[in-house]
């Protein structure tokens, strides 16, 4: 199986890394995260792709109760609204950041049955000096056409955990990608609309930006 950007989106692939791990993240190193979420999702998907393949909603409920554990929904939604979302309640941010992240996941739990537990993931060291209570951990995924494609986890340190609240795979920021078509569709029919078209399902995210 080739893994390409036309078969399955480059946060498909990103989502992976951290797509399955209940381990509390209390007390460990983000980049230790990382690798052991990675190391769980290869056994993860090959013992269960027969069953996930027969039903999809199956998988988008997994997806769902075991990523949101580790993504940071609230900080991240308030930067992909951006200017829009100043001044908003925070009970609108929080209907908004729960609607996009299960468009998210929907979008993207069939494409996880597209990976290949072939494909090696090497966690990078961290680099020195970071900010303590934020980091970026960095990773190459060797496809398996010998290709390397860079996925980067920008994490920061909230209660003692450490959440992901961006993805950058191959210098595509998952965030200013979405902020850029949300803050067009606000634009053009309001907040309340857009909010009301991610709920139910009616608006759709190029995590392209195509």
């Amino acid at each position: 199986m080739t893994v390409t950007t036309k078969t399955m989106s480059l946060f498909a692939i990103a989502l992976l890394a951290f797509f399955i791990g209940r381990p509390s993240v209390a007390q460990q190193a983000p980049d230790q995260l990382i690798e052991g979420l990675t190391t769980e999702l290869y056994t993860l998907i090959e013992d269960n792709r027969e069953l996930y393949s027969q039903d999809v909603d199956a998988l988008k409920a997994e997806v769902d109760e075991r990523m949101r554990q580790h993504i940071d929904t609230m900080y991240s939604a308030r930067l992909v609204l951006g200017r829009p979302g100043r001044g908003l309640e925070r009970e609108k941010i929080a209907a908004f950041a729960d609607a996009l992240s299960t468009s998210l996941m929907n979008q993207y739990a069939e494409r996880l049955l597209d990976f290949d537990s072939e494909n090696v993931v090497e966690v990078m060291p961290l680099e020195p000096d970071q900010d303590p209570r934020r980091t970026r951990v960095r990773t190459r995924l060797q496809l398996d056409n010998g290709s390397i494609m860079p996925i980067d986890y920008v994490l920061r340190l909230r209660d003692g955990h450490w959440l992901v609240f961006d993805v950058i795979a191959e210098g595509i920021s998952y965030v200013a990608t979405f902020r850029n078509q949300i803050g067009e569709q606000i634009s053009r029919q309001g907040f309340d609309a857009t909010l009301q078209g991610l709920q139910q399902g009616e608006m759709v995210l190029d995590a392209d930006g195509s």
